[in-house]
């Protein structure tokens, strides 16, 4: 009915799950983490203390293995559920309630490098296998490889009733909207025929909107780039002024709170550049170049 894969970046830090499900809503009941501590992934029939808690079991020095010992022996309805746990160093654990084998599909759980996944109701123990693989020979950030693997997870057969909802969590320390909180990526699929797809979509979004800009790919607006800013600004009405190749401060004034009003709020600078993937993005939306 669910299955969901745990990963980590040892590079940067990130700690992240990725789950897809044919239950609405799958982001509200799955996902849980806090940076530099952990992630959990909580499903079957869902406990969501087992989110709250075990993060906390974490943040007290417990490893994956022990907290899911504590878990456990707090919860009457323990055959009822499934969950993970990964830290940012050392192994995984995850444990699948025994009731969850008696439901139409496989249950279970898999652990690779970096990585775990867990599902039930799925076609086959080749769903979190395939998780497991892909994720592991992915290049990328940590938010890519979680959503190569759900998607590869579907591939394999995913989950035996179809697909509602999907959602991805990535927590990085001062990784979060303007450096000022750990939630890094937060994207939910509430309900869509195609959710893993619709991720990637709001993934893409996301990036843009944000992420800060990678200092190599600023371009300096040069009199080419000037015209061609002003023209697309004029269409969109934002520049009433003269549409020539000067850019002056007057243009860069315009300029910054036009890509305001285009959601890219952290890709925005005093200097006269563009961000690459900006520039590459509106001229896609507005046929430009």
């Amino acid at each position: 009915m669910t299955y969901s894969i745990l990963g980590r970046d040892a590079a940067t830090g990130d700690l992240g799950v990725a789950v897809q499900s044919k239950f609405p809503g799958v982001g509200s009941l799955v996902p849980y983490g806090e940076a530099d501590i952990g992630v959990v992934a909580t499903q079957g029939f869902a406990n969501p203390r087992h989110g709250f808690v075990g993060l906390r079991l974490l943040r007290c020095g417990a490893t994956p293995s022990q907290a899911i010992d504590v878990l456990l022996n707090d919860d009457p309805a323990r055959a009822t559920r499934q969950f993970a746990l990964l830290a940012p160093a050392g192994d995984p654990a995850a444990y699948t309630g025994d009731a969850l084998h008696e439901w139409d599909g496989w249950a279970g759980s898999r652990t690779g490098r970096d990585c775990v996944a867990l599902g039930n109701g799925l076609a086959g123990g080749v769903v979190p296998e395939e998780m497991i693989r892909t994720f592991e020979q992915t290049g990328g950030s940590l938010a890519e490889r979680l959503m190569a693997g759900l998607a590869a997870g579907q591939r394999a057969g995913g989950d035996v009733r179809g697909q509602q909802s999907a959602a991805l969590l990535v927590v990085r320390r001062d990784g979060g909207y303007g450096a000022l909180d750990d939630r890094h990526v937060v994207i939910s699929v509430y309900d869509h025929p195609e959710p893993i797809a619709e991720l990637a979509r709001c993934y893409a979004l996301h990036r843009l909107a944000y992420f800060p800009s990678d200092p190599a790919d600023l371009i300096p607006i040069d009199a080419v780039l000037a015209r061609e800013l002003k023209t697309l600004m004029a269409s969109r009405g934002y520049y009433d002024g003269t549409v020539d190749d000067v850019w002056d401060p007057a243009a860069q004034r315009r300029f910054q709170l036009f890509l305001g009003s285009e959601n890219y709020d952290n890709r925005i600078h005093d200097d006269a550049v563009i961000d690459r993937e900006v520039l590459a993005d509106l001229r896609v939306r507005y046929g430009q170049h």
